[in-house]
């Protein structure tokens, strides 16, 4: 039974992994939903542990700020998700841009620190910079990259699945063989 759950998994991988290709903002749709939902249950479990533990841990009120912060994203999102799909593009471009500014930063230490591949972390940083920068300016362009490479994601997952079926076979065909030989080839390894 676990064979065919395995390739069937593998095989609905594939095609929403299509469908994500085919369809952008279905998929940024769906992340925008995915991301309120996210959102509105961290807040939620953030705001009944601060509550369990304001009487013990300092500085209660920055986090239950924090967790009532996430209740309000989460609805938000979740009330206008038409908007937050809109937005999704820009919201990841802002942050490839500030993560990869902050990598070519970084990378001057690196090469304080003598570290030999210093100038893959500068030129990486700089190219993630721009491509943020580029994904702000054209933020259609972004989405369709984004769905793009959340769809080619989800299909490598689903080969793999389908790939391990035949992994499992290899294995069920070794273990019958060491099996009825009378003696464990894995012991010997």
């Amino acid at each position: 039974m676990s064979k065919i759950s395995l390739g069937v998994t593998g095989i609905l991988f594939v095609i929403l992994g299509i469908v994500c290709i085919s369809n952008p903002v279905g998929t940024l749709y769906a992340g925008a939903w995915i991301i309120g939902l996210l959102a509105l249950i961290a807040g939620i479990f953030n705001l009944i542990f601060t509550l369990r533990t304001q009487h013990f841990l300092p500085n209660s009120a920055s986090r239950m700020l924090s967790a009532l912060l996430e209740i309000f994203v989460g609805i938000i999102v979740l009330t206008h998700k038409a908007a937050m799909t809109a937005f999704l593009p820009m919201i990841v471009a802002v942050w490839v841009m500030v993560e990869s500014l902050s990598l070519a930063i970084d990378s001057f230490d690196f090469k304080k620190a003598r570290f030999r591949y210093w100038w893959a972390f500068l030129l990486l940083g700089i190219a993630g910079t721009v491509l943020g920068i580029l994904g702000v300016f054209n933020p259609f362009v972004a989405g369709t990259t984004l769905s793009t490479l959340v769809g080619i994601g989800i299909i490598a997952i689903g080969v793999c699945y389908l790939l391990a079926l035949f992994g499992i076979r290899k294995l069920e065909n070794f273990f019958r063989t060491a099996t009825l030989s009378g003696h464990n080839d894995i012991d010997e390894q």
